[in-house]
């Protein structure tokens, strides 16, 4: 292939010129080891912001190594403020593609292609006290995070409704055909109920899923690979029972059926590659063997394969190959991490019409009438959820006093260093800021008050508290059975 003969890898971005022609210098930069570093999210989303300041620069016949301070300081202008812009956009975007220019940027003066830089930076003090360079022009107005929390109950209407196409009554709405139902109901369960994040639950491989025990167990614990998380840091993850039932219902339907209908049709025996496993080893740091199309065999680290790796293992089944990639379309192919955002604006626009007001439709801009969601905010509420399992547990279940509080912190840590290392955050900062900053400020004592309440509802549920929170919090989202907001405003 002409493309591996130049060095270009899959996942490189090609940047052409108005002519279409291939720019070879802004190639350079997408086949460089410092943009290759970069996860495959990360990756796109600078190829997609540097595109946007080019086609700018194009506009002013302007080549981008020519590019000024001025002219960076123009297209935010176009970009975040313009009046003409229809389009405009807030901070937090700003920032990223601010990243995306100084990256660059950076790697072109390093590599001697451009004189200056003409992103102006800055010294700021890092967290941990260290100098850091960091550009000028990050906004001041961005949110560190875009944050959903919806409580369990909310959670569980917005499948219902969202997924399994019921009604606002509760019942499957007349003629619904939901498009691998089981499938994505089983994806929202994972994350909700385990705190991982898209890419990281989106690539499990099939013997990576807990197996269900007979003894009774309300989370099972599994490994998530170093590769697809952020940190590049195996860590172990617990996904609640309930959860790893909805992932086995579908693996033996729906996925069952994708598979058989691919391999009917022969679709694996045409991929371009295949890897074959033969082996998983046991031990610490297990390895995945395989053999290719071409007979050559391979080995890899369990941990080190990336997502890339994994959409292409396969295991001979009895019908012929089968992926070991968990998730997969309705042909029976690997469903990617980012298409789960297609799964989700599908289920919000669906609770959207079902449940907001004919007078309110496009006028409900804090989801008081519909629940909305989005892979990340399954997290934070898997977060919220934790802290608060945790902290019921350790006054309710333990009986602790005071004193007796203070000592048990001092051995095992507090909830809030829980749920931080359930994340895998290197920062408890992080985690009490921008995950559960709706209840960083409250004490444990007027959040819990009430425990009776509590006694009345099972303790995966614990609506009562959630219900409370909510309406102390702003952000929370939360819906009775009757879909009635509860949340002073913000449902």
């Amino acid at each position: 292939m002409r493309e591996a003969d130049v060095g270009i890898q899959a996942g490189d971005p090609i940047f052409l010129s108005p002519d279409y022609g291939v720019n070879s210098l802004l190639s350079l930069y997408g086949q460089s080891t410092k943009f290759r570093r970069y996860t495959t999210e990360t990756r796109r989303n600078y190829a997609t912001d540097i595109s946007l300041l080019l086609t700018f620069l194009s506009n002013r016949q302007m080549e981008w190594t020519s590019a000024t301070a001025r002219d960076v300081e123009d297209y935010e202008h176009w970009r975040r403020l313009a009046s003409e812009n229809p389009d405009r956009i807030g901070g937090a975007k700003w920032d990223r593609e601010l990243a995306a220019f100084t990256s660059l940027y950076g790697w072109a003066v390093a590599e001697g292609h451009v004189l200056r830089n003409p992103v102006v930076m800055k010294q700021v003090m890092g967290r941990e006290g260290a100098v850091i360079m960091v550009p000028a022009a990050r906004a001041k107005d961005a949110r560190r995070s875009n944050v959903h929390w919806l409580t369990p109950r909310t959670w569980r209407r917005w499948m219902d409704i969202g997924l399994r196409g019921h009604t606002q009554g509760g019942v499957p709405e007349p003629g619904w055909v939901g498009r691998l139902e089981d499938r994505n109901v089983a994806f929202v369960r994972l994350l909700t109920s385990s705190g991982l994040r898209r890419s990281e639950g989106g690539s499990l491989l099939t013997f990576e899923v807990p197996t269900r025990r007979l003894e009774e167990s309300r989370y099972y614990r599994g490994k998530v690979a170093a590769a697809v998380t952020r940190s590049k840091t195996t860590r172990t993850f617990y996904v609640a029972a309930d959860a790893v039932g909805e992932i086995d219902a579908y693996v033996a339907s729906s996925r069952t059926w994708a598979i058989r209908r691919a391999q009917r049709k022969g679709l694996y025996l045409r991929l371009p590659e295949m890897r074959m496993v033969t082996e998983v080893t046991r031990r610490i740091s297990p390895v995945v063997r395989w053999r290719d199309g071409a007979g050559a065999t391979g080995e890899r680290e369990l941990a080190a394969l990336t997502v890339a790796e994994r959409m292409v293992l396969f295991t001979e089944g009895p019908h012929g190959p089968e992926p070991l990639w968990l998730w997969l379309n309705e042909r029976g192919l690997p469903f990617q991490p980012h298409s789960w955002d297609g799964v989700f604006a599908t289920a919000n626009q669906r609770c959207e019409t079902v449940l907001t007001p004919a007078n309110r439709v496009g006028l409900d801009p804090h989801q008081v009438f519909a629940p909305y969601a989005t892979p990340h905010s399954a997290r934070h509420s898997f977060a919220l959820y934790m802290l608060v399992v945790l902290n019921t547990l350790m006054d309710q279940r333990f009986g602790l006093a005071p004193e007796e509080r203070r000592d048990f912190r001092q051995l095992y840590g507090d909830p809030w260093f829980m749920v931080q290392n359930l994340l895998g955050h290197a920062s408890r900062e992080t985690t009490v800021t921008h995950y559960l900053a709706p209840v960083a400020d409250l004490q444990l004592r007027s959040m819990l008050a009430g425990a009776a309440e509590l006694t009345s509802a099972p303790m995966p549920e614990l609506d009562a508290t959630f219900a409370r929170i909510a309406r102390e919090s702003e952000g929370i989202q939360d819906l009775d059975t009757r879909m009635h907001c509860l949340s002073g405003g913000f449902a």
